[in-house]
Formats: C-alpha cells, structure tokens, sequence
C-alpha cells in the first residue's frame, strides 16, 4: 500500500477485479480490466505491474475516488500509467497525489528505469495531471496518443 499527503494507493485482489469485471458496463473498460486480470494470473510473479490500484482517500476510509494501474513491465523496464478518476472528484488533485506516488514508487523497484504514460491529444485535463505529477512529453506519438515520461516532482 502506498500512501500520499491525502490518499491510500493500493492494489486490488484478483476476486475484487474480477467482481468489478463482471459489474462494468462500459465495454472498454471491462475489456482493460479482464486483459489486466489476464496479465495478474499469467505472470504471478510480475503481478503488481497488472494490478489495478485503488485510490482512497485517508480521511473517508472507503471512499475510492479512481483507479490507476500499470499496463506490465517490458523487458527493458518501463512501466506505463493507466488511470481514471470517478464523477464528482475532479479538480481536487487526487489524480496529480496519486499519479505522483506511484511513479516514484515505480521507480524505486528494481528493474524499473521510466515511467511512461499516453493520453489522448485532446485531453487537456489528463495532460495537465501529468505535467503537475512531473511528466514531460517525449515527442512521440503512442497508441492513444502522445507519450509523457516522469522526469521530476513539480508539486
């Protein structure tokens, strides 16, 4: 479990995701989900680097305001950040706190030397999140759109 100024960072048992699976109704999400359970029960060792995390807030224990997770550990060990935040608690900086935590945390494993994450080219909110976090564009365009790299905190 990871914990910021404001919130409790931790992953999700596979029985969790897979009750969140069979509870999603958006057919993207449920289709990340299930390729992340695929991921946590085909490498066991690496499952940390599937998981999806939980974010909570410290102070309304068992408020989870969004999710966040890796999408695997590649052979030369970056680690990609996927994330959501829940209606109703945008604008706050949760996402920033949470995004931040778990980039730094990334980076004290071992075998991890970047973290990267996409967003869409007009998500300017999610781009902001990340340049806040400490993330810097890289210049190249990724499945969803252009890639970030933690480079530094800025908050």
């Amino acid at each position: 479990m990871l914990e910021s100024e404001r919130l409790l960072i931790y992953p999700v048992s596979d029985e969790k995701l897979k009750q969140i699976i069979e509870n999603e109704s958006n057919g993207d999400l449920k289709q990340a989900y299930a390729e992340m359970l695929d991921g946590c029960l085909r490498e066991p060792e690496k499952r940390i680097w599937h998981a999806l995390w939980f974010i909570e807030l410290k102070e309304r224990s068992g408020t989870v305001v969004g999710d966040i997770s890796f999408k695997g550990l590649s052979a030369g060990g970056s680690v990609e950040l996927g994330y959501g935040l829940r209606e109703g608690f945008c604008g706050k900086g949760y996402m920033t706190e949470a995004v931040k935590a778990i980039a730094e945390w990334a980076l004290a494993q071992s075998g991890v030397t970047c973290v990267e994450a996409e967003t869409e080219p007009d998500n300017v909110s999610s781009q902001r999140v990340l340049a806040r976090a400490g993330f810097a564009p890289t210049g190249v365009m990724g499945e969803e759109g252009p890639k970030y790299a933690y480079v530094s905190a800025r908050i």
